[in-house]
């Protein structure tokens, strides 16, 4: 398979600089910037006080700061929420014109892309770079594609602002939580959750025949409500399943035959 090459619009940025912009982000962000280089990138949560996701983000490492690669549709929400939290500290949060782009499929990237932190598989991430020498040019469906194939949860898909749980969405087995860093907005629930095993349900792929089952698809166990369908397409999707009830179940969704097909980097 040749490298594939997707410009993401449906991703926007978020530039943060100014002399506090490390300790600013340190403190609202679940993974660390304190250790971020230049040309770095990490994979990140902004949560609501009591835990629950409102942003997924990467942090790239700039020389006077850094970006913040969100979603579009909710860059502006992002931006006032950080200045909501700015206070005295010196930082500067505007909006970037960058263009996201993603290369996958290739071993190496030409300077300038950066590796995805979450999945090897899921390749690099770059900003306004064009398609590295014999890259095939897609679309960002064929990325939706590769990631869903991976089993790894999109947050723009997948979850609903101010309710879903980071580590229901795989945060924490994804690289994107630090629990060795200090407080973040959140915290405490998050540290808690991973602390006591209190970790009921997770997102996780099913495969079937057929088209996707509708979002919001019951899942069954027998009679038991094991979670619901998220994003899908033909054969595919994925599902916030309740752990004790979903592996290794018989499951149906709308009377349809479905199973949990677990990916090799996970390890609930």
């Amino acid at each position: 398979m040749s490298a594939c090459y997707a410009p993401l619009p449906s991703r926007a940025l978020v530039r943060v600089r100014g002399p506090d912009w490390r300790s600013f982000l340190q403190g609202l962000l679940s993974n660390d910037v304190e250790g971020l280089a230049p040309g770095e990138l990490r994979f990140a949560a902004l949560l609501t006080p009591q835990g629950r996701l409102l942003f997924d983000l990467f942090v790239i490492g700039d020389e006077d700061g850094c970006r913040l690669d969100v979603q579009a549709v909710r860059r502006e929400a992002l931006v006032q929420r950080l200045m909501m939290y700015r206070l005295r500290a010196k930082v500067e949060v505007a909006p970037d014109d960058g263009r996201v782009t993603a290369l996958w499929a290739a071993d190496e990237a030409p300077a300038g892309w950066r590796r995805d932190p979450r999945l090897p598989a899921l390749g690099f991430r770059g900003v306004d770079l064009p398609p590295p020498p014999g890259a095939e040019l897609v679309d960002e469906d064929a990325y939706d594609r590769q990631r869903l194939a991976l089993g790894a949860p999109d947050p723009a898909r997948d979850c609903i602002p101010d309710r879903t749980y980071p580590i229901e969405a795989d945060f924490d087995l994804l690289g994107g939580i630090d629990f060795s860093k200090g407080c973040f907005v959140g915290q405490e629930t998050t540290s808690r959750m991973k602390r006591r095993g209190g970790i009921r349900s997770r997102m996780l792929p099913l495969v079937f025949e057929g088209e996707p089952p509708p979002f919001g698809a019951e899942v069954l166990a027998g009679e038991l409500r094991a979670g619901e369908v998220l994003s899908g397409r033909p054969g595919r999707a994925m599902a916030l399943l309740r752990l004790d009830r979903a592996i290794g179940a018989d499951l149906t969704v709308d009377g349809r035959p479905v199973r949990v097909d677990l990916p090799d980097w996970y390890a609930g």
